[in-house]
């Protein structure tokens, strides 16, 4: 089983007045895909700038088509990909 690891970080200093909304609507879409199994974990960053993202069974291109449909992203400073293999 692969995981992909994203690594999002937000402009927190240019935020819109409508920021507690996309969080919401980004909340709805997170929610969606951790019920169809999609995304396995999700981590807030402590600095509150950003988040980290567990993808299981995707390889990297459908985690970036995935993660450009999240409100967040349109808001995004940076975003890093990892490939992770689980050890047993």
């Amino acid at each position: 089983m692969n995981r992909i690891l994203a690594i999002l970080t937000i402009d927190s200093d240019n935020l819109p007045k409508n920021f507690q909304e996309i969080v919401k609507h980004e909340q709805e879409i997170i929610a969606e895909w951790k019920a169809k199994g999609i995304v396995e974990h999700l981590y807030l960053r402590e600095t509150k700038n950003g988040a980290v993202l567990i993808f299981k069974d995707r390889d990297e291109m459908q985690v970036k088509k995935l993660m450009e449909e999240l409100p967040l992203y349109q808001l995004k400073k940076s975003i890093e990909y990892y490939a992770l293999i689980q050890q047993f």
